[in-house]
């Protein structure tokens, strides 16, 4: 049996073990691990392709709508007869010319030039052009081919854009060449502008040559729709065209105004 000295001593004793065991406990023990926040990583979506639409160079095409428009300042007598002029950049005399003579002296304004460009296409691909069903040609003319309105019609849907022919105003915009059917076998060429018919706000109007020299005129659906392209081509500095003798103003048995197109150029 324990004195009750021995008591005294024992009691101390056991509470410095508890005290030891229970400290050692604590120091064991792992502390609560903080908790990590949940980052949601969300997969990358790819890029949508847009639709694509009919290219379009509204730069070049104003500038077109441009040139064409200044055509309309020149006095030009409706002669479309075979005239020999230079190559490249050949042009018939300045107050002579026909539908095809907007088109290539507006776009020389800027600084390409139909005829090198039909007859360098025409040189190799020769079957493609109605030359020789239409004209009993067989080989290219540099004088003529680009001044032909059928011949212009394949060149601008081989290295252009061939677009839809519709109804719609709002589908012909300034830059666009539409081509028209006057009567069997007798083409027609003009370029849209940007002006604008008053009649129908939504209707450009179009800078042609029809016998009475370049005009602007609300004719977009006058006559029969043929075709209708865009085509900006190749680009490079402007070269003053060679042009003819320049020409006599010669009598004629068609008036003003009529629908007479010279054999060479239908």
């Amino acid at each position: 049996m324990f004195s009750k000295n021995s008591a005294y001593f024992v009691i101390p004793l056991f509470f410095v073990a508890f005290a030891t065991t229970s400290c050692s406990q604590q120091q064991t023990k792992k502390p609560p691990e903080a908790k990590r926040p949940i980052i949601k990583i969300e997969p990358v979506k790819k890029p949508q392709a847009k639709p694509v639409k009919s290219v379009r160079n509204d730069s070049f095409a104003k500038r077109l709508s441009n040139a064409a428009r200044q055509r309309t300042r020149s006095r030009v007598v409706y002669d479309g007869r075979y005239i020999r002029i230079g190559y490249p950049w050949g042009d018939v005399p300045a107050n002579i010319g026909v539908c095809t003579d907007v088109i290539v002296r507006s776009y020389r304004k800027l600084g390409i030039d139909l005829q090198s460009q039909v007859h360098k296409d025409m040189k190799g691909s020769f079957s493609a052009y109605p030359n020789h069903r239409k004209w009993g040609l067989s080989k290219p003319d540099t004088n003529i081919d680009h001044r032909r309105v059928y011949n212009l019609k394949v060149f601008f849907k081989r290295h252009g854009q061939s677009l839809p022919i519709t109804r719609n105003p709002a589908h012909y915009q300034p830059g666009d060449l539409v081509t028209w059917e006057l009567a069997p076998g007798i083409g027609h060429i003009g370029i849209v502008v940007e002006q604008r018919s008053k009649q129908d706000p939504k209707r450009h109007l179009i800078v042609h040559n029809i016998a009475q020299g370049p005009k602007m005129e609300d004719i977009l659906f006058r006559f029969r729709i043929s075709g209708h392209y865009r085509y900006s081509g190749k680009m490079r500095y402007y070269r003053p065209a060679y042009t003819a003798p320049r020409a006599v103003k010669r009598r004629t048995n068609n008036r003003a105004g009529s629908l007479f197109i010279p054999p060479e150029l239908r």
